[in-house]
């Protein structure tokens, strides 16, 4: 109990002092929000009025602790760009709710791509002994790392898209439509995310696997006539594991915060997209919302990977 409470503690004070930094950071930024809206053409009436409707006529550390009160009672406040019509302007929880389930989709696709091929694939590396394999591996994997993300998903757009016809390009099918659809749509930006990952995790866990392989708890367990399939996948894969757990939490954390590059290459409507958008139009109540989302993400998933990691190994004492 300890324990949760401090990670709990750790996460409200985190999540407190990123919101203050974000909100501090947008009072200083040069230009007026009002007249972005506006445009240069309204009345100094029209002004006032419109920063009286959007609260920016109070002391900034007013404001900041009334915007905190309001998320912490699901008021999230509303979009000083998007709008439902013409004089009622979009509120942000209705605008990230529909931009979300792209992004975590995206995430979760991503995810199970990582893990069903890096880990037989590092097992596979670490077992071959193979020099010819393993020049063959390193230059794929190395390779693979290397490609910028961008770069990525244009040669998947183009050599499966164009090329082999295996979806098209730009024909983004939204999950409200044909949820096949849009997860097959949604398997190419996947693979885009998923290849330097694999490569990555491959590699980690093949070096980790090597590691543990040379330690003194094998050579006791095959002296006492255990099988070199129990060795493999009983210890050395169990205890190569721990630091795999780690990174594949911190590529987690990355892709669940949104894929920001791939997004843009597959004109997906995700997470990632919204905040490049919401920055270039100053649409700061979105943006302060998105990196509270990505805040919150990224401490959690840390969060699940340590207990996930103390149930791997039991031996980890709390402290």
């Amino acid at each position: 109990m300890r324990y949760l409470a401090k990670k709990l503690i750790t996460l409200i004070m985190t999540l407190f002092l990123v919101s203050a930094a974000a909100f501090l950071a947008f009072q200083v930024i040069p230009g007026d929000v009002v007249t972005s809206i506006l445009g240069t053409e309204a009345t100094p009436e029209m002004e006032e009025k419109l920063r009286e409707e959007l609260g920016l006529n109070k002391p900034p550390v007013v404001r900041y602790f009334d915007w905190v009160g309001d998320v912490l009672r699901g008021d999230l406040g509303v979009s000083y760009r998007y709008s439902k019509n013409m004089n009622e302007m979009l509120p942000v929880a209705e605008l990230i709710g529909g931009k979300l389930p792209v992004t975590l989709w995206l995430a979760a696709l991503s995810l199970v791509l990582i893990v069903a091929v890096s880990v037989p694939l590092g097992v596979f590396w670490a077992k071959s002994g193979s020099r010819v394999m393993d020049a063959v591996l390193g230059v794929a994997t190395q390779t693979a790392m290397a490609v910028p993300s961008f770069f990525l998903g244009i040669l998947v757009t183009y050599l499966l898209g164009i090329v082999l016809g295996l979806f098209a390009p730009g024909g983004y099918v939204s999950y409200k439509e044909d949820f096949g659809g849009f997860l097959r749509y949604l398997f190419f930006p996947a693979l885009s995310v998923a290849i330097p990952k694999i490569a990555m995790t491959a590699r980690f866990l093949r070096n980790s696997m090597l590691t543990e392989m040379n330690a003194d708890y094998v050579r006791t367990a095959y002296s006492k006539g255990c099988t070199k399939r129990r060795v493999m996948y009983g210890h050395v894969l169990r205890n190569a594991l721990m630091p795999v757990v780690t990174f594949l939490g911190m590529i987690m954390a990355e892709i669940v915060a949104g894929s920001i590059v791939v997004e843009q290459v597959f004109g997906l409507p995700g997470i990632g997209r919204l905040l490049i958008s919401s920055i270039n139009n100053r649409d700061f109540p979105v943006v302060e919302i998105l990196i509270l989302y990505i805040t919150f993400v990224v401490i959690f998933v840390y969060f699940f990977v340590d207990i996930l990691y103390r149930m791997i190994d039991p031996r980890i004492s709390e402290k």
